[in-house]
């Protein structure tokens, strides 16, 4: 089989792992002459984006989509009847240097099924970092999956050439994964989270403690996983509460919401439809509340429901449950507070601070503030505006916000 029909396979393969962003790491160039690449924003073949907002290319793919375990969720699992392929390690060497040269890409997102063992794996995956560091001075971003039952020796060595290292919590119960992944140990798997968190950690503390000896490098932008939403019954607020844990106790850089796509030949235990993209993003923007907003994972839910709304959005729907919060006055109120307003962003309520030391707001100020007052003014007082005490008591406020009924099509 030739390079490209295994580039076709493979990239194909790992189109539905999400835990692939490149922010967060060191900043690195070849400016010098010394090298090849850098950490620096562009655009290309597999597109993530930063917090700020910059555009960063990778080249994602699989070292292999062969794979020893039977994952129901997983299109490449070992009773799947999908072509199969395997770079190697040469050849996904080479791909990431011509594709930077080429000016496709600016790094590489590289996992790949467990093949003979866990650590023959790991150690496939972490010779292709190993050279493209080592033999071809890469300056790019890498970012490795990691294998839970490798040994910890590989997973030292991948923390020294990759930025990011990833493990998959793959769904948010215990039991769903002794289901669905038979083969997995959500006990392993949190094993080495913790022990990336200890190696982490002690990096972080040489490099504070350190004089003119540089530290060690392991990992500059963290540890990140991935769930996948829809595949069992779990709820939005189960959801929530594993990536608060994960968060809090392994000190992750991301989880990364995955929407079940149905897969060929897919078992009975599985759903039939995949469950819609709006969850997935009602998630992510869950997810930025508790990480930028001071959120608790049990307030974002209503535990009623146990679910998000699909029609609003976290904040909102909040905001609405808390209705004797507000209105919030814009001209006193905290940061903590103003955090708390519907259409109201860290950068927004950054502004609105910066500004009340000078002014008085006013409606006509919002536009300026880049704050789009239809969601806001409900909820707070300013110089010349003071909202309806019915209007946010009154059910119809709830309703003002949700999208208006569109006629469907006949899908003809």
């Amino acid at each position: 089989m030739d390079v490209q029909r295994k580039l076709e396979i493979l990239a194909d393969a790992a189109k539905y792992d999400a835990s692939c962003a490149s922010s967060g790491t060191e900043k690195r160039d070849s400016s010098d002459g010394k090298g090849l690449g850098s950490t620096a924003p562009g655009m290309g073949i597999c597109h993530s984006y930063a917090p700020d907002g910059r555009c960063i290319s990778l080249l994602k793919v699989l070292l292999t989509n062969a794979c020893n375990y039977d994952c129901l969720y997983c299109v490449n699992r070992a009773s799947s009847n999908v072509p199969r392929a395997r770079f190697t390690v040469d050849e996904v060497v080479k791909l990431t240097i011509d594709f930077y040269r080429r000016n496709y890409i600016e790094g590489l997102f590289l996992s790949s099924g467990i093949i003979r063992s866990a650590d023959y794996t790991m150690e496939q995956v972490v010779s292709v970092a190993r050279k493209l560091r080592e033999q071809h001075r890469f300056r790019g971003y890498i970012h490795l999956k990691t294998i839970p039952e490798a040994d910890d020796t590989l997973i030292t060595e991948a923390g020294k050439y990759a930025d990011r290292l990833s493990i998959n919590i793959e769904v948010p119960e215990e039991d769903s994964l002794a289901k669905l992944a038979p083969e997995k140990d959500v006990r392993a798997i949190r094993r080495t989270m913790g022990r990336l968190r200890l190696k982490l950690d002690e990096a972080r503390d040489n490099d504070k403690a350190a004089t003119k000896a540089k530290p060690p490098r392991f990992a500059p932008a963290g540890q990140s996983t991935q769930m996948i939403i829809g595949a069992d019954a779990a709820t939005d607020k189960t959801i929530l509460d594993t990536s608060a844990n994960l968060y809090g106790s392994y000190r992750l850089k991301r989880v990364y919401y995955s929407a079940f796509s149905p897969i060929p030949d897919a078992s009975r235990s599985l759903p039939l439809a995949a469950p819609p993209l709006i969850r997935e993003h009602r998630l992510y923007q869950a997810d930025w509340l508790m990480r930028f907003y001071g959120f608790d994972a049990g307030e974002i839910v209503d535990e009623r429901a146990g679910m998000l709304s699909l029609d609003i959005d976290p904040k909102l729907a909040w905001a609405l449950r808390h209705r004797d919060r507000f209105p919030l006055d814009v001209a006193t109120a905290s940061r903590e507070e103003l955090l708390r307003v519907p259409g109201f962003g860290t950068r927004a309520v950054d502004r609105i601070i910066a500004t009340r030391r000078l002014t008085n707001i006013r409606v006509e100020d919002l536009a300026r503030l880049h704050i789009p007052g239809k969601k806001a003014l409900p909820f707070i007082v300013l110089g010349n505006h003071r909202p309806q005490r019915n209007l946010l008591d009154g059910e119809a406020l709830a309703a003002r916000f949700k999208p208006k009924a569109v006629q469907m099509g006949f899908g003809f």
